[in-house]
């Protein structure tokens, strides 16, 4: 399957990774700065093979290579634009979140996908972290019963330096701020897992410490899902001085767990009152990760790749991408209107909040 890469920043290495794993044709890489193609081809030991064409302009590469699946990794202001343009040219995608920055626009990329029969994945390759995977086979097995309540804490660091490296980072029209770009993930267990569908969010964001930005760096929601379950986010890049965790809570009737990790890859807490075989292993359950992006993308890549052959929806397809992108962007609404909002959202993007922070 011809594969080609749109945007060689710092998440690319794992795409690069899934690609590799997957044996899929490398056949085109695309960035607008060239050096960062051949930066991100030699980390992998690929900077002298001709047979990946490089290309600045991505609409040029996908009329020249014709892929039949392109990564979309670039600054997340451009993830709708260039997603549109591949559907709208055949091509199945697979996009970095958030998906888009806008309902709009996320909208449209479902629309215009189901139209042309093309393939979208939403990139939370998360799902795939095996403390996840055992923690949804429960959930569907209905091993919790009822749900009471959960919680999301993305705990992590971002300084001066990690916003300096990508100046695109940190602003409202190319980013937003730690709940679309760091804890976004987070957002979307804490969603799925509870059913997806969502009643009411009540959120309050704040700019603590980055002041050379325009978004927040700490936001907090509280979540009505249409089950009756509560839910809760805590997403910051304020804990001194490195990542903390990222801990998904599930409470209900007939089981808790907690999962940790510095990505939710670890199994903390497993208890369910009918007690299982498997629930031993489960207990201690911990996968190693060499970042905080987990192990993800390659399952992720391999499930696109079959949804592809077999004519089926991905696992984490575009709606999933528009659920997680839908709770941030209530959150920032509710932060915007001080008052808790009704889903689902209609209008609102990332640039509505422009001088929310402003002094």
């Amino acid at each position: 399957m011809k594969y080609a890469l749109i945007g060689c920043g710092r998440i690319a290495t794992n795409h690069i990774k899934a690609v590799l794993n997957n044996h899929l044709e490398f056949a085109a890489a695309c960035d607008v700065n060239p050096e960062n193609i051949e930066t991100l081809l030699a980390k992998h030991g690929l900077e002298k093979d001709s047979s990946i064409a490089r290309y600045t302009d991505y609409k040029k590469m996908i009329e020249e290579v014709k892929p039949t699946l392109v990564g979309i990794a670039t600054e997340s202001g451009l993830h709708a634009e260039i997603a549109l343009f591949c559907i709208d040219h055949g091509v199945n995608c697979i996009i970095e979140k958030p998906m888009a920055m806008s309902i709009e626009d996320a909208d449209e990329i479902i629309r215009r996908s189901r139209e042309k029969n093309v393939k979208v994945s939403a990139c939370h390759q998360n799902r795939f972290n095996l403390a996840v995977q055992e923690t949804r086979k429960a959930l569907e097995a209905g091993r919790f019963g009822k749900l009471s309540h959960g919680s999301i804490h993305v705990l992590w660091n971002r300084n001066e330096g990690y916003y300096s490296q990508a100046p695109w980072r940190g602003k409202w029209a190319s980013d937003g701020g730690a709940l679309m770009n760091q804890c976004i993930h987070g957002i979307d267990l804490l969603r799925w897992m509870f059913g997806d569908e969502v009643d009411e969010v009540y959120g309050v964001t704040r700019q603590q410490f980055h002041h050379y930005l325009e978004a927040e760096d700490i936001g907090m929601a509280i979540v009505k899902f249409k089950n009756g379950a509560i839910g809760t986010i805590e997403g910051t890049t304020n804990v001194y001085p490195k990542n903390l965790e990222e801990t998904l809570y599930m409470f209900g009737e007939h089981g808790t767990v907690k999962l940790g990790g510095t990505s939710t890859n670890n199994i903390d807490v497993w208890a369910f009152e009918d007690e299982q075989a498997e629930d031993a292993k489960n207990q201690n359950l911990q996968e190693a990760t060499s970042n905080v992006y987990g192990n993800g993308h390659t399952s992720l890549y391999a499930d696109v790749i079959d949804a592809i052959e077999h004519d089926r929806q991905p696992y984490v397809d575009a709606v999933a991408g528009r659920n997680a992108l839908e709770m941030v962007l209530a959150i920032y609404k509710s932060q915007k209107d001080g008052v808790p909002v009704k889903l689902p959202l209609k209008h609102f993007k990332s640039t509505d909040m422009a001088g929310e922070f402003d002094v």
